[in-house]
């Protein structure tokens, strides 16, 4: 997967499109990322018990759902525009990250 956690990226599809954000979790196995801001969904949880004496607080809680990589596109740092990963080693055998528009590559 060429998306990592806190890259920056825009949204290029679905109900959301447009929207920059970082991203905050990866999930490698099913190919989904999850975006600041992007994709929040209302979640109606009960009060349980939490093994102490205290509760899990119930009620109406707000988190960002994970979407799928493939409607993210990696913002280039050098210019701000949306731009392709490529990846390519470097003289030790070690992955690089680069942008495809610019050339530059990505920390």
């Amino acid at each position: 997967m060429r998306i990592k956690v806190n890259d920056e990226v825009v949204v290029i599809a679905g109900n959301y499109k447009g929207v920059r954000g970082t991203v905050q979790r990866v999930f490698p196995k099913e190919n989904r990322v999850v975006v600041s801001g992007v994709n929040v969904v209302k979640k109606h949880q009960k009060p349980r018990p939490t093994g102490g004496r205290t509760q899990a607080q119930g009620g109406i809680i707000e988190f960002e759902a994970p979407i799928h990589a493939s409607n993210v596109m990696l913002i280039d740092p050098s210019s701000g525009e949306p731009t392709r990963v490529g990846v390519r080693r470097d003289e030790n055998g070690r992955r690089i990250r680069f942008a495809k528009t610019s050339g530059n590559d990505l920390k």
